[in-house]
């Protein structure tokens, strides 16, 4: 005989969400009481009405799954009055058969009535904002890179191989020569005279790079390109600004993340804006730098170690943290290169880097935490008898 094994409710008043871009399944779970489930759509009134609902079966705990973007508009409006748990969707997979929306609903309730839920890192609102900020910076930044790349094939179209001769192309020299081709300019030797600094050493290079066949068309395109970039560039400094006001008041925490090797102005932002200044939401290091995805992973079975891929995590975060360990093997002296090539030298560069960037968040972590600035671990000092 088959026995089906009931856990006990941990919570008297509960409820699951089931969340579409349409509507919103919800079923509450109460004790000793049969469960109820209604469906809401996904307007702000809409979700008003479920609130005032739940509020009115008293229920204290909620639980729902991040699909896609349409879980912040339900959870933005709910968070302020009940305990919310937001749940990666594969850990709430539902058991295989007949699948309806009510039937996840209630099953979402239930894991949650059980205990056997575990929420996903939320930060608070002002930190969700930061980061749809640095993310929306990134992205810009991308099509920068891009929009970049295209007026080079325009240049090289022309003949013109200006990047040959020089090493920065959107440098002030590689500038002002662009802006003197789209004002008609033509005459290699005039252009080349735009040269600055080190450059004027290389002025024959640069009127043989100069000499070209530039068309009215190319022109048009190199002036199309560069009202693209200075409007891109315009996005990002005032996405700057703005998140710079996000950070404004947390000056101290800043200048003290920025005393680790490879950390900048720039990463601060990208760091903070995945994970907070509140580190109390993380019981250790290593819960921060597992959630991140930038430490090895645990898969055993039958006592044999199978794999120590690292975790997928927070892919912006890590992408931060990688160049900041780029960054951190490039200064003169320091621990974290010499660990670096240490770590390099038995398991590869990209390993290495990846070790670098989880020891940069665990100082992030201890920082954050006690509000000290980065130290350099004292190397152990290994005696033989």
């Amino acid at each position: 005989m088959s026995h089906v094994v009931e856990f006990p409710q941990l919570f008297d008043r509960c409820a699951g969400i089931d969340v579409h871009k349409e509507n919103v399944v919800v079923t509450v779970k109460i004790n000793q009481k049969a469960d109820q489930t209604r469906t809401f759509g996904t307007f702000t009134e809409d979700l008003q009405s479920l609130k005032s609902w739940l509020q009115a079966e008293q229920v204290t705990h909620l639980a729902m799954e991040s699909t896609g973007v349409y879980w912040k508009p339900v959870f933005n409006i709910l968070e302020d009055n009940f305990n919310l748990m937001l749940v990666n969707a594969r850990h709430i997979k539902y058991v295989p058969g007949h699948k309806t929306d009510r039937k996840d609903s209630a099953w979402i309730a239930k894991l949650l009535a059980s205990g056997l839920l575990k929420g996903s890192f939320i930060p608070p609102a002002q930190i969700r904002e930061m980061r749809e900020l640095f993310r929306y910076k990134k992205k810009q930044i991308g099509y920068r890179v891009s929009e970049r790349n295209r007026l080079q094939k325009i240049l090289e179209d022309a003949n013109i191989k200006l990047g040959n001769v020089v090493s920065d192309l959107f440098g002030k020299s590689g500038w002002a020569i662009i802006c003197a081709i789209i004002e008609e300019q033509s005459d290699p030797t005039l252009l080349a005279g735009l040269a600055k600094g080190r450059l004027k050493n290389k002025i024959p290079q640069l009127i043989q790079a100069l000499n070209g066949k530039i068309t009215d068309h190319h022109r048009f395109m190199l002036q199309t390109s560069k009202l693209a970039l200075e409007s891109i560039q315009q996005h990002i400094d005032r996405i700057d600004r703005r998140l710079e006001q996000y950070i404004q008041s947390h000056s101290t925490e800043v200048e003290l993340l920025e005393t680790i090797p490879g950390v900048g102005h720039e990463t601060v932002k990208g760091i903070v804006s995945e994970i907070g200044f509140d580190m109390s939401v993380f019981p250790t290091a290593d819960h921060l730098a597992s959630w991140a995805g930038v430490c090895p992973g645990n898969n055993e079975s039958a006592g044999k170690k199978k794999s120590s891929r690292v975790t997928q995590g927070n892919k912006m975060l890590k992408t931060v943290l990688v160049e900041a360990a780029w960054v951190a093997t490039k200064v003169k002296t320091g621990w974290l290169k010499n660990k670096y090539y240490a770590i390099a030298a038995r398991r590869g560069k990209k390993r290495a880097l990846l070790a670098i960037a989880h020891k940069i968040l665990v100082a992030v972590y201890h920082i954050l935490k006690e509000g000290l600035p980065y130290k350099e671990p004292t190397p152990r000092i290994v005696t033989t008898n």
